[in-house]
């Protein structure tokens, strides 16, 4: 999945049901009848991994609407892990060779609330995305966001090395 499609999910949280309706009102091209700010969440994201995968068809997304009648809508992302106020998403384990084991794979998302702006870095095959710009090390995005000096990995709160 690209990292814009992954960030614009990433900050669905952040967003008001007003916000929420009108994105789901975007993807889906209908009106939304629910208020449920964690159900719009579940589907604007299932939406936006579908258009991303070239999406699904007729049959399929009838045949998804009758099931999800009366059932709880849940989506099939990565589980979630949450120490502190950081935030990672986690897949399920792949192989990587020499992969820190501190990081999540590539292609996930580490938060961080700081000075009350949400820190989104996503990690990619060989270095980091913060706002656009990549960057070798977390410690580098720590610089940038905090002005001094410190280890990315503690700045993020990331567990220690196994």
């Amino acid at each position: 999945m690209s990292p814009k499609v992954l960030l614009e999910i990433a900050e669905l949280k952040d967003k008001t049901v007003s916000q929420l309706v009108q994105r789901y009102e975007e993807v889906f091209e209908e009106e939304c009848r629910s208020r449920n700010k964690q159900y719009l969440i579940r589907r604007i994201a299932w939406r936006l991994q579908a258009n991303e995968e070239g999406g699904l068809s007729r049959a399929a997304l009838k045949k998804a609407e009758e099931l999800a009648i009366g059932a709880e809508t849940r989506v099939t992302a990565p589980r979630t892990n949450s120490t502190e106020g950081v935030k990672l998403v986690v897949p399920e384990p792949d192989a990587f060779v020499d992969w820190d084991p501190r990081l999540p794979p590539p292609g996930n998302i580490v938060e961080r609330q700081y000075k009350g702006k949400m820190i989104r870095v996503i990690v990619l095959q060989e270095g980091f995305e913060y706002e656009g710009r990549r960057y070798k090390s977390l410690t580098a995005i720590a610089k940038e966001v905090s002005g001094s000096h410190c280890n990315g990995f503690l700045f993020f709160r990331l567990g220690r090395k196994a």
